[in-house]
């Protein structure tokens, strides 16, 4: 039990900040976290350490988030997209420029939403979550390069598809 204290000390605020931006809501974090930590310490006994503390606890969260999705029938609508669109659109500006981004933000949910999971999984793990392809993988079961090959395809995937509907 004391071990499992020191892991909730020293991951609660990295785990919760990951949630916080895959969810975008606080209270619905701090939910999550702590689903995230009863999982964890209901399976501490399975973890082998293949893998950092860190990618294991981001897995198990990474998976409360979907099954929280999934039992609200929420979808790609509930995650802010906002940093994804700042790639694609000008700075703020006038009317119109507010009336494009609200216009690129619901193609590039369209968009996400028509990717393949293995795709959106990785595009979330990397934006969101932050996380280096290293970890990815491990999040993931698939190889550091598989994690780089698909996030390099999902973002050429958005790209050609925001393209295509904005001729950007």
């Amino acid at each position: 039990m004391k071990d499992f204290e020191k892991i909730y000390e020293s991951y609660y605020k990295r785990v919760f900040l990951f949630l916080l931006r895959l969810t975008g809501d606080d209270m619905l974090a701090e939910e999550l976290t702590q689903e995230t930590f009863y999982q964890a310490f209901l399976s501490l006994h399975r973890f082998k350490g293949g893998s950092s503390m860190n990618t294991w606890l981001d897995a198990i969260a990474k998976h409360a988030y979907f099954k929280y999705l999934k039992k609200n029938r929420l979808g790609i609508d509930s995650i802010d997209i906002e940093s994804i669109v700042e790639t694609y659109c000008a700075q703020e500006g006038d009317i119109e420029d507010a009336v494009y981004r609200k216009h690129v933000r619901e193609a590039v949910r369209v968009i996400i939403n028509k990717v393949p999971p293995k795709y959106r999984d990785v595009v979330i793990l990397r934006i969101y979550a932050d996380l280096p392809f290293s970890q990815m993988g491990k999040v993931m079961n698939i190889s550091e390069n598989s994690a780089k090959v698909l996030y390099h395809r999902a973002k050429k995937m958005l790209k050609e598809e925001l393209k295509n509907e904005f001729g950007m």
